[in-house]
């Protein structure tokens, strides 16, 4: 049976104007919809579950009401989500980098008179624990190969061509579609280029 007493309750603390809806109410909207919907409820099924009336259900969806933190838990628990699933999406100002193919900016390395290009693909400003995605071209055979060594860890993709990459005491012969994840305070590098030119994505988290 709905609740009349507490919907009148929850409705008079959800006095936002109706017809103006902001952004969260807009957020909230969509993904009790979504919810919704993605578990075959109706509007009045939802409604029944969570002791709203079917106009309440409507008002919500439509971003016309604001809701209460009791309403939220309410829609929540009919939805079988946690309540923090109804305000996904909220918080979307956030850094992200977009590299094109065949862009991404260029750093100097201790290879980089070697031979060896390092095309950083994406950096996240102020985050000190982001991922650091690397494309290296290596094109020039050469006699010195320098060894890098940093705190956190390192995965190596293998892209084109083939190298003996050494990591410690131990050395591994890599083609396209090998991987490689090892903890960068030992010291790694190539070892030797078979195959050139060689390309690998080397991502490092620090």
């Amino acid at each position: 049976m709905t609740d009349r007493a507490g919907e009148a309750r929850d409705m008079a603390a959800e006095n936002t104007e109706d017809g103006v809806a902001g952004k969260l109410e807009r957020i909230i909207a969509g993904q009790v919809r979504h919810y919704r919907t993605a578990n075959g409820l109706s509007a009045s099924e939802l409604a029944s579950r969570t002791g709203m009336s079917k106009a309440m259900i409507s008002k919500i969806e439509t971003a016309s009401t604001s809701c209460s933190l009791t309403t939220l838990q309410r829609l929540a628990d009919g939805l079988k989500i946690p309540v923090t699933a109804l305000f996904r999406g909220a918080d979307t100002d956030r850094d992200a980098t977009f590299t094109k193919d065949g862009q991404g900016s260029l750093t100097v390395r201790s290879g980089t008179q070697h031979g060896h290009e390092y095309r950083v693909l994406g950096t996240l400003k102020g985050r000190t624990d982001a991922l650091e995605p690397t494309l290296v071209t290596l094109t020039d055979a050469s006699d010195v190969f320098p060894l890098f060594q940093h705190p956190g860890t390192e995965f190596i993709y293998m892209l084109a061509g083939r190298m003996v990459y050494g990591h410690g005491a131990y050395e591994y012969t890599m083609e396209p579609g090998d991987s490689l994840l090892l903890d960068g305070e030992g010291p790694h590098g190539p070892l030797e280029l078979l195959d050139l030119p060689i390309r690998f994505l080397a991502i490092a988290a620090r």
